[in-house]
């Protein structure tokens, strides 16, 4: 029999031998006993695959108490676990089968649950985006020979993609493989740019580009943002190098020192001279400030030849401008640029082609600080007299300028329809410019540009430049009218010699005696002419709205149907010789291939 002490004390000792006990429990729970937690990795992060084709990533996994499971997560939910029945270590190929819409994104994260229950930290994210076509990533570098772009096939471009091979040598000679390397890009390609690496395509001299997509089906070339993040300058642009003269030398280093040169000793006239082709291309979102004031434009061509086509191209969306020509002597016809930055049609160098159809239209909020223009002209940037002259003529060219009525709000740094300087010998016909603060502007404080407009080697002949109802002196802001308080106050250029005169054609420090850019516009043999307001011009308001359909054509009854004429320009046999002036008469070119909200549409 026991008495009550003896039960106290075994008590006692019981408990003290559970406390123990417990203890002794608790240190074997401790990781450095038990082994460390579970981890895993994945082979990939990202997915960027075709709709209904099978994406996958390899999990591998560690586990020194043995893996139980593996836990799938699809949008931070449970999507499915797979038994990896005790092992230690091993990996598992998760594949998953794309059944979403074009666009959706899918983010799958895992985990590994061990023996003892302990699961370890979540993956990082396997991002899957549901794309149209598979995605092939272009590394930066040098490809030569024949090389295909398929319209089957995404391209995402990264760094300087560089068509050929062009090396600068230590004497400062040049190293060119020709003859050899070719792009050809499949009608229907798209083609996106990486925005971190600021991607550049460049075809290099030597070298040729064949992109010929059709009315149906157009080339691509877009920033790699989702709708709602796309932006001017998510990537570089497109650079063509060529070996035509100009008056700069014969081995230029395009702006910003990339390694894009250009320019030889290939005449202007030889035909023969080719950089390839592009027609019915998009350049959407590109244009990259490489050092300030030296840009990558969403489309320059330098000293580009005579036997290079270029036609249906819209530039939209540039961070810089939207065609820019140092010079050479390719032609083009049917351009667009559309809501750029700085200028539309940048001329320089010596530039000496045929341009004709092509249109200009701007967005009142988007406008560069250097100052944008429809047109900015230069022989070169000191404003010398040096040979060839930048001597390029367009014909059928419209300009719409940001302001559609008095009351639009536009950038302050809009400036001219046409700005004509630093000794530039330009001709432009049978065009129509409006919504700008000035219409055209001689600048004669580099180079004696007037000067060549007196001796006729500039020329604007059967133009029609239209101001905006209500908005100061001939339809154009001006500081009198700002004075007076009647409307806002724009006092770009400075006409000296008739500084109250109605507005849209001015002269900044005549260089030549005796030239007035007034009587200068408006010679009878010129038959050029200067309305108050678009309106009265018959063009259609919509031209002005950034929607997805202007009207780009004329209305009925349009004094730019029937105004063109030819034989006042010696270069008429260059041109088709239309009967209407500005890009368009009854008939569209822009319907089909063009895209005038490239914000809104999933690509991919």
């Amino acid at each position: 029999m026991k008495t009550k002490s003896q039960f106290w004390r075994k008590l006692l000792f019981a408990s003290l031998m559970l406390v123990g006990t417990g203890l002794v429990f608790t240190a074997c729970d401790d990781d450095d006993e038990l082994g460390a937690l579970p981890s895993l990795n994945i082979s990939n992060e990202t997915a960027q695959n075709a709709t209904s084709n099978t994406v996958s990533t390899t999990v591998s996994f560690d586990a020194s108490e043995g893996a139980k499971e593996l836990v799938i997560l699809k949008n931070g939910l449970v999507y499915k676990t797979e038994a990896l029945n005790g092992q230690k270590s091993g990996s598992y190929l998760f594949e998953y089968t794309i059944s979403e819409t074009l666009g959706a994104a899918i983010n799958f994260t895992f985990q590994v649950v061990d023996n003892k229950d302990r699961v370890s930290a979540t993956s990082p994210v396997f991002s899957v985006n549901v794309t149209a076509k598979p995605i092939r990533v272009v590394q930066p570098g040098n490809y030569l020979g024949q090389i295909t772009w398929y319209s089957d096939t995404i391209y995402h471009l990264h760094g300087y993609v560089r068509i050929g091979r062009d090396v600068r040598n230590q004497d400062g000679t040049h190293t060119i493989n020709r003859g050899t390397n070719v792009l050809t890009i499949q009608p229907g390609t798209l083609i996106i740019g990486d925005k971190e690496s600021k991607a550049v395509l460049i075809v290099q001299r030597g070298a040729k580009i064949v992109a010929e997509g059709t009315r149906e089906n157009p080339i691509i070339f877009t920033s790699e943002m989702p709708i709602g993040q796309r932006l001017p300058g998510d990537w570089g642009g497109v650079v063509i190098c060529g070996e035509t003269v100009n008056n700069q030398g014969a081995n230029i280093e395009m702006e910003g020192n990339y390694g894009a040169y250009h320019g030889g000793s290939v005449a202007l006239d030889d035909a023969a001279h080719s950089s390839g082709s592009m027609r019915f291309v998009r350049i959407e979102y590109a244009g990259v400030p490489i050092n300030p004031n030296e840009e990558v434009n969403s489309l320059t061509m330098g000293s580009v030849g005579l036997g290079t086509k270029f036609e249906y191209i819209q530039c939209s969306y540039g961070l810089d401008d939207a065609f820019e020509w140092f010079g050479g002597s390719a032609n083009a016809k049917y351009l667009v640029a559309y809501r750029g930055l700085d200028d539309d049609f940048d001329v320089d160098f010596g530039f000496s082609g045929h341009v004709q159809f092509a249109i200009g239209i701007r967005d009142a909020a988007l406008a560069d600080q250097s100052g944008s223009n429809g047109f900015e002209v230069d022989n070169n940037g000191s404003g010398s007299a040096s040979t060839p002259f930048t001597s390029a003529a367009f014909a059928n060219v419209t300009i719409i300028g940001p302001k559609k009525t008095r009351e639009t709000p536009i950038n302050l740094q809009f400036q001219h329809a046409a700005h004509l300087r630093r000794a530039n010998k330009l001709k432009i016909y049978n065009s129509f410019m409006t919504g700008y603060p000035e219409g055209i502007f001689i600048d004669d404080s580099r180079g004696n540009t007037s000067g060549y407009a007196l001796a006729d080697e500039l020329r604007i002949r059967n133009t029609i430049i239209a101001g905006v109802e209500g908005w100061g002196g001939n339809g154009y802001g001006s500081a009198l009218a700002a004075a007076e308080g009647t409307v806002e106050g724009l006092p770009f250029g400075n006409n000296t010699q008739h500084p109250n005169a109605p507005r849209g054609i001015s002269l900044k420090q005549s260089a030549t005696e005796g030239f007035n850019i007034v009587s200068w516009f408006e010679t009878p043999a010129y038959n050029n002419k200067r309305l108050s307001s678009w309106t009265l011009a018959g063009i259609d308001p919509t031209i002005f709205d950034l929607t997805a359909n202007p009207k780009m054509t004329p209305n009925a009854g349009s004094m730019l149907l029937d105004y063109a004429k030819w034989d006042n320009v010696p270069e008429k046999n260059m041109f088709e010789q239309v009967d209407f002036i500005g890009a368009f008469g009854a008939d569209d070119w822009t319907q089909g291939w063009t895209e005038f909200l490239p914000g809104t549409v999933v690509y991919y």
